[in-house]
C-alpha cells in the first residue's frame, strides 16, 4: 500500500463515522446518527440528549452559546462544507449559527460559519463551509443568537470535504511520546499509597494515543461535564413520565453523554469517580419547577425532596445495572459554601428545599449507593481561612449521620498562590475530622511556557504531593483536571502534567519523585 494512499485511510479513521466517496475528490467525513446515542455530541453549558425521533434536543440553556456540540479532527488546510437541520417549537423565528471553538495550546477562540433563520415547528436547514487553520483542538456546535433560553433540536449533521481531505501537514512531529518507553507509570509509583487519575473529557475516547496515555498512567477516571446533573438528568422524559403517571416527583436519567468513558473503564479495570449529584450550577432549570416548565413557580419543598430521590436513585439503579462496579465513588455536594457569606449558596436547593437540603442528599445517596460507594463533599478554595472554616461548619452538620465518607479538595492553583504553607494547614484541618481524603481537581497555571516558569511550576506540583504523601493513610485519590494542557479548561496557563502534544513537562518528573525534585 503506497504512503499516500495508507495516511489518507488513516485520516478517514480519524475524521468520525459515515465516510463516503461523493464523487473523484468531494468526501463526507460526518453524519451524524442518533439512533442509539447521541454520537459524540455533548452539551455545552446546556443537557444535550437524543429524543425518540433520533434527533438531538437540548434544553435548559441559559446563554446563546449554550449548545450541543461534538469535537471534530480537521485537518489544516482542508476545505469543508458544513450542514444541520434545526427546528425549534417556541418562538415565531428564531436565528441560528453553525459556529466553531478552535484552540492551540488551550487558547480558545471561536467563527461564526453559518447562519439560517428557523420557523416555529418546521425543520431549517444551515449550511456554511470552513477552511481548518492550525489547531489542536476543534469543536462544532449549533447556537442561537437573541434566544437564550430555547430549546431546540438538531439532526442530520454532516461535514463534506468538496476537494477530498488533505494530507495533514507535519510541521510539527506527530504525538509520540519521545520518552514513552522510559516514562515511569504514575498510578505504579503511588498503588501503595493512593490512586492517582485524571479528568478526562469526550474527545480522549475517539483518538487510541490519548486512551493509551490514559491506561498507562491512571488508575481512576472522572468525567468533565458527562455525569453531571445537566448531562443525566433527562428533562423531556420527566416529562413524559409526569404525564403518564402524574407524579410530579417522577424523574427520568440517562448517561449518554457518559457511555465512552464508562465503557472504557470497564474495559480496562480502571476505577472511576462520579461527579456529581447535587450542584448550584449545570442543573436544568426546569427539574426545580412545576411540571418541569422553567416558565412556571418553583415545586414545593415536598415535591423537591421526592425528586432529588428519585433522580439519586435513578441514577444508582442505572450504573448499577449497566456498569457494576465501575463508579467506586461521588461527589454528592459540589462547591455549596459560598464565597462571600462561607455558609450555604443561595441555590435552588437550599431556597425550596432549605438549609437541611446536604443531609437529605446524603442520606439518599447512601440509601442507594451500592455498599462500599465511597461519598464525597467537593469544594474550592480550601486553602483560604473564611472559606476553610465554612467547609467545616457544613462537614461536621453531616458527619454525626454517618452518610459521608470524604472531602475533596479542589486544588485549582497557581505558582504563587495559594501559598505551600496555606494547602498544608487545609489538608491538616480537613484531615482532623477523621474522613477520608482525596485531592478532586488538581491543576497549577503559570504565566507562560518558559523553561523558568515550568520549572516553578514542577517544585510547587512536587511540594504539595509531599503534604499528600504526608496524609496518604487517608487519602483515596489524586487527579489532575485533565490529560494534557491543550485538554484543559485552563489551557492557556499551561496548568498540566503533559504538554498539548502528549509529552511529559518538568511537572510529571516532579510528581513522579517529588523527594528528589530539584
Amino acid at each position: 500500500m503506497g504512503k499516500k494512499l495508507l495516511v489518507f485511510l488513516m485520516i478517514l479513521s480519524l475524521l468520525g463515522s459515515c465516510v463516503s466517496v461523493l464523487a473523484d475528490d468531494a468526501v463526507t467525513v460526518y453524519t451524524s446518527d442518533f439512533s442509539k446515542d447521541t454520537d459524540g455530541w455533548y452539551g455545552r453549558g446546556a443537557q444535550s440528549a437524543r429524543t425518540a425521533e433520533s434527533t438531538l434536543k437540548t434544553t435548559g440553556r441559559q446563554s446563546s452559546w449554550n449548545s450541543p456540540g461534538r469535537d471534530f479532527d480537521l485537518v489544516e488546510g482542508g476545505k469543508y462544507n458544513l450542514s444541520v437541520e434545526v427546528k425549534q417549537d417556541e418562538l415565531d423565528s428564531a436565528n441560528f449559527m453553525i459556529s466553531i471553538a478552535h484552540s492551540v495550546e488551550g487558547m480558545e477562540t471561536y467563527e461564526n460559519l453559518a447562519f439560517g433563520k428557523a420557523k416555529k415547528g418546521e425543520w431549517t436547514t444551515l449550511t456554511g463551509s470552513y477552511t481548518a487553520g492550525h489547531f489542536d483542538r476543534s469543536v462544532l456546535y449549533v447556537e442561537t443568537t437573541g434566544a437564550d433560553t430555547l430549546d431546540f433540536e438538531i439532526r442530520a449533521f454532516t461535514v463534506t470535504a468538496p476537494e477530498g481531505v488533505p494530507e495533514p501537514k507535519l510541521t510539527e512531529p506527530p504525538m509520540v511520546i519521545e520518552e514513552a518507553d522510559s516514562m515511569p507509570s504514575l498510578k505504579e509509583i503511588y498503588a501503595d499509597k493512593f490512586d492517582f487519575g485524571s479528568a478526562a473529557p469526550q474527545m480522549v475516547f475517539r483518538d487510541p494515543k490519548w486512551m493509551n496515555l490514559m491506561k498507562e498512567q491512571f488508575s481512576i477516571l472522572t468525567p468533565e461535564n458527562e455525569m453531571k446533573p445537566d448531562a443525566v438528568l433527562d428533562v423531556n422524559g420527566s416529562k413524559a413520565l409526569l404525564k403518564e403517571t402524574g407524579d410530579e416527583t417522577a424523574v427520568a436519567v440517562h448517561f449518554d453523554a457518559a457511555k465512552s468513558l464508562l465503557r472504557f473503564a470497564q474495559s480496562n479495570g480502571i476505577k472511576v469517580h462520579g461527579h456529581v449529584l447535587v450542584w448550584h450550577s449545570q442543573t436544568p432549570e426546569a427539574f426545580f419547577h412545576e411540571d418541569y416548565d422553567a416558565k412556571k413557580p418553583l415545586v414545593s419543598r415536598e415535591v423537591m425532596l421526592g425528586r432529588m430521590e428519585n433522580y439519586i436513585k435513578g441514577v444508582f439503579e442505572y450504573l448499577d445495572a449497566n456498569y457494576p462496579g465501575v463508579v467506586v465513588s461521588w461527589d454528592v455536594l459540589n462547591e455549596a459554601i459560598d464565597d462571600g457569606s462561607n455558609w450555604l449558596r443561595n441555590s435552588n436547593w437550599k431556597k425550596i428545599i432549605g438549609d437541611d437540603y446536604p443531609n437529605f442528599a446524603y442520606a439518599y445517596a447512601r440509601k442507594y449507593a451500592p455498599e462500599g460507594t465511597k461519598l464525597y463533599y467537593n469544594d474550592y478554595n480550601t486553602a483560604i481561612g473564611g472559606k476553610l472554616r465554612g467547609i467545616v461548619k457544613l462537614l461536621n452538620t453531616l458527619i454525626p449521620e454517618g452518610n459521608i465518607d470524604g472531602y475533596g479538595f479542589q486544588m485549582h492553583h497557581n505558582v504563587s498562590f495559594p501559598s505551600i504553607q496555606q494547602i498544608r494547614t487545609a489538608v491538616e484541618t480537613i484531615a482532623a475530622l477523621g474522613l477520608r481524603l482525596r485531592v478532586s481537581e488538581l491543576d497549577v497555571t503559570v504565566s507562560n511556557n518558559s523553561e523558568a516558569s515550568f520549572k516553578k511550576q514542577a517544585k510547587y506540583y512536587a511540594d504539595v504531593m509531599k503534604i499528600l504523601i504526608d496524609h496518604a493513610d487517608q487519602f483515596e485519590a489524586v487527579q489532575v483536571w485533565g490529560l494534557t494542557d491543550m485538554m484543559s479548561w485552563r489551557g492557556s496557563q499551561f496548568p498540566l502534567l503533559f504538554d498539548g502534544r502528549g509529552n511529559p513537562k518538568p511537572a510529571f518528573w516532579a510528581v513522579a519523585d517529588p523527594e528528589n525534585y530539584q
